[in-house]
């Protein structure tokens, strides 16, 4: 089994920048896909962004396409979500999950279809 961990989170104002990372020890990392999503208190986990094993194809939801990258550094078992022009609706707590199936070539953006979850990080953008 994988274990994430997230950070990188924190309090920011609306137009900034952060970079969150997800740390992972355990099973090989280079061979799952990595998901972002977000969580706000009584809403469902929402797809953010996608970045398959290899690093090469990635997908990211509407609301945050050209704003976020997503990425990964599969000799240090970690992925990135690189976070630019944030607004308010951007403020949840993030999530990183590795996908279920070994080298899968889907696109899913279903939270269902990833698992080892990590404790997620909070982003807070004030308006």
């Amino acid at each position: 089994q994988v274990q994430l961990v997230e950070s990188g989170g924190g309090l920011v104002q609306a137009g900034g920048s952060l970079r969150l990372s997800c740390v992972a020890s355990g099973r090989t990392f280079s061979d799952y896909a990595i998901g972002w999503f977000r969580q706000t208190p009584g809403k469902e986990r929402e797809f953010v962004a996608r970045i398959d094993w290899s690093g090469y194809s990635t997908n990211y939801a509407d609301s945050v396409k050209g704003r976020f990258t997503i990425s990964r550094d599969n000799g240090k078992n970690t992925a990135f979500l690189q976070m630019n022009s944030l607004k308010a609706e951007d403020t949840a707590v993030y999530y990183c999950g590795a996908h279920r199936y070994y080298r899968s070539s889907s696109y899913s953006i279903n939270p269902n279809d990833y698992g080892q979850w990590g404790q997620g990080t909070q982003v807070t953008v004030s308006s």
